[in-house]
């Protein structure tokens, strides 16, 4: 997505949320779900953006929360007692076999991160203290779920959203990804993996397909 784009796509998404009936970034009013696609190499572009709307809607009265898929993923790496070995291990076979070794990290890595107890349990968390702590109209509540791009490539954002289905106390969430879009459905996490069609959310994108 060029600059143009990412500006396209961030006033379609203001407009939405500033709509005189509230927030209107679903059709579905039970699903209040969104995705905003953007190149990785904008991802210091896409971060002023997401600043300058949130100042804009905390002016208006809006409660904004901005949740980071980063800070979350190395607080999960941080609890893990055999890190040091599991790095040491895969230092060691990539030296004979880089894919053997990139897989099995895969692997256990997934394993942490993974399913309903995984990082989705963490966002979830935090979402129902940010909602029983600070109770506020949700039709004036964004939550941004950013730097998604430190997950590749061990987890995929379609699952993210499958595990936070129904648990987001009705507040507009807005997925910030890092990918390109392949076709009105189809996104392809980091431009890398096969695109994946399983998002349920509306997608703001400048490209016409």
């Amino acid at each position: 997505m060029s600059a143009t784009g990412l500006s396209h796509a961030f006033e379609a998404l203001k407009r939405d949320l500033l709509a005189d009936e509230g927030p209107r970034i679903s059709t579905m009013r039970n699903y209040r779900f969104a995705i905003l696609p953007y190149g990785p190499e904008a991802e210091f572009d896409l971060r002023k953006r997401v600043r300058q709307l949130s100042d804009d809607l905390k002016l208006r009265g809006w409660n904004v929360l901005e949740i980071s898929m980063q800070r979350l993923f190395l607080q999960r790496l941080k609890g893990v007692e055999s890190l040091d070995k599991l790095i040491a291990t895969e230092k060691r076979q990539f030296e004979r076999d880089p894919e053997r070794a990139l897989n099995r990290v895969k692997d256990q890595v997934g394993k942490l991160i993974s399913g309903e107890e995984g990082l989705a349990a963490d966002v979830v968390r935090i979402i129902e203290q940010f909602a029983d702590t600070q109770p506020h109209d949700t039709e004036k509540t964004l939550i941004w779920i950013k730097r998604v791009g430190a997950l590749y490539p061990f987890y995929r954002s379609s699952t993210l959203l499958k595990h936070l289905d129904g648990k987001t106390r009705q507040i507009p969430v807005v997925l910030l990804y890092p990918g390109v879009q392949r076709d009105k459905t189809a996104l392809s996490f980091m431009d890398e993996f096969e695109p994946d069609r399983d998002y349920r959310p509306r997608i703001y994108s400048s490209e016409a397909f």
